[in-house]
């Protein structure tokens, strides 16, 4: 059906396993997992459940009636109601005891918890992939001289590879920020209208250590060991918040890095892979365009902005809970996690086949060297006599000269008129041996080949280094 809206996430941009555990089936299925759960719980702890009560709503999670939800949900204005009756409707015998003691957000939130909880183990693969497509990227090209660059004016020189570990670096920091944000997601448990399990006090006739055999029981259920210590209805709000700043970081290192081969792309060193039958653009069919990289820093923008979302909303839930949150988060979590799915498809697709233009980094390297030699070259002709003071004002004039030089368009020869001076006492050969690139790349190539070890385990199995802890 192609007459309504729909999300160019789910559309063009998301993976098929995001955009599936974000879909409707997803959520509802797993509501009627936990009403499941509960009367488990329940039974299993005493109350008035029958075995084939259980029996009948187990037969029944998938079979959605959605057509049964909408009528009902137009009547009742209560999306948890309707379901709750087109579950009663399906399974009869056990409508009676569904939800028996609970609140709308025990479906609601303990399913998003759920459903957050997966989703992240997604990105912390799809984080993996991307640091072993850079890894391989930045092992292959760690000694490679390229022109550096501060204010994105020409600086001393660094190594291809080494530039590639900031980018790496970047990424394992959302892995640990991920890491964090997955680990302080708890589940919400069944806790009342105010989080004080009031209910539930009635059913069990007093008896706390079957609330608290309750919640771990479903808790279980779902794979988490606890509940949030505290709560009112809701989950704390506070965990949205974190979730979508982690989510945010990987914007921004997707940003910096796609940002970046746009540049080097510009300059001709650096590209993205281009297609053999890919068209750069539907006017100038000459051009190949860094696509990947700018649809990565258009929905870049988008999730770094969503991070206001889940702030926003933590800070203004009233006491116990709002309904302003609900709205907000249907949206801003949802697409939150699909915009960051769908930057770290692209930037793996990007980092796995970018193509290095060797001859045209040499080319510009050489064409500043002889700038960025001129302090070896000085050091040189102290060495052989020369004073300080006076070499260092031949390399000023002549440096000024030289820049004049490439502002009219023309090719100068700093080093030509370098060696015209007798004050260095060196001759042009002599100083060409001084240009070798890596003579000034500093550590550059070292320090990638170190960083590369410590964090080899990333690119042979995709494990996280003991020494980073999440």
């Amino acid at each position: 059906m192609k007459d309504r809206y729909e999300s160019p996430f789910t559309a063009r941009y998301s993976s098929e396993e995001m955009t599936k555990l974000f879909s409707a089936d997803t959520r509802y299925v797993t509501w009627r997992k936990l009403w499941l759960a509960l009367a488990k719980a329940e039974k299993a702890l005493g109350l008035n459940i029958t075995d084939a009560q259980i029996a009948e709503m187990e037969a029944h999670v998938a079979d959605i009636d959605y057509e049964v939800v909408a009528a009902r949900e137009k009547e009742v204005k209560h999306d948890v109601m309707a379901h709750l009756y087109a579950f009663g409707k399906a399974a009869p015998s056990a409508a009676g005891i569904m939800h028996l003691g609970a609140t709308s957000c025990y479906v609601t939130d303990n399913a998003d918890i759920v459903i957050y909880d997966k989703a992240m183990d997604l990105l912390q693969k799809e984080l993996l992939t991307v640091i072993k497509a850079l890894w391989k990227f930045a092992d292959t090209y760690k000694s490679l001289p390229t022109l550096g660059y501060t204010h994105y004016q020409p600086a001393q020189l660094v190594t291809v590879g080494k530039r590639a570990c900031l980018w790496i670096q970047d990424f394992i920091s959302d892995i640990i920020d991920l890491g964090h944000a997955q680990t302080y997601t708890e589940f919400l448990g069944c806790r009342g209208t105010t989080g004080t399990e009031a209910s539930f006090m009635e059913l069990f006739e007093g008896d706390e250590d079957k609330i608290d055999v309750m919640n771990k029981m479903i808790a279980n259920t779902f794979g988490f060991t606890e509940c949030v210590e505290v709560c009112g209805q809701t989950y704390p709000r506070k965990i949205d918040s974190r979730i979508l700043k982690a989510l945010s970081g990987i914007a921004e290192s997707a940003a910096k890095f796609a940002t970046d081969i746009r540049l080097l792309q510009h300059d001709g060193e650096v590209m993205e892979g281009f297609g053999e039958k890919q068209v750069g653009s539907s006017a100038m069919a000459y051009k190949s365009n860094p696509m990947h990289a700018e649809r990565i820093c258009a929905l870049t923008r988008y999730l770094m902005t969503d991070v206001m979302n889940g702030t926003l909303t933590a800070s203004s839930q009233w006491f116990e809970r709002t309904l302003d949150d609900s709205a907000n988060r249907r949206i801003a979590m949802c697409e939150g996690f699909l915009a960051a799915d769908a930057i770290l498809r692209l930037v793996a697709d990007l980092a796995a086949g970018l193509v290095v233009n060797e001859k045209v980094i040499e080319k510009r390297v050489k064409e500043y060297l002889p700038f960025i030699a001129t302090e070896n070259l000085l050091m040189e002709g102290v060495k052989r006599g020369g004073n300080r003071q006076e070499l260092h004002e031949i390399i000023r004039q002549a440096s000024v000269r030289a820049k004049k030089a490439i502002a009219q368009g023309e090719t100068p020869d700093l080093l030509a008129d370098l060696a015209a001076s007798s004050a260095f006492g060196m001759s042009r050969e002599e100083m060409e041996k001084l240009l070798d690139p890596a003579l000034y790349t500093g550590r550059a190539a070292k320090q990638a080949a170190d960083y590369l070890i410590t964090i080899k385990s990333f690119a042979d199995d995709g494990e996280t280094p003991a020494k980073i802890e999440i």
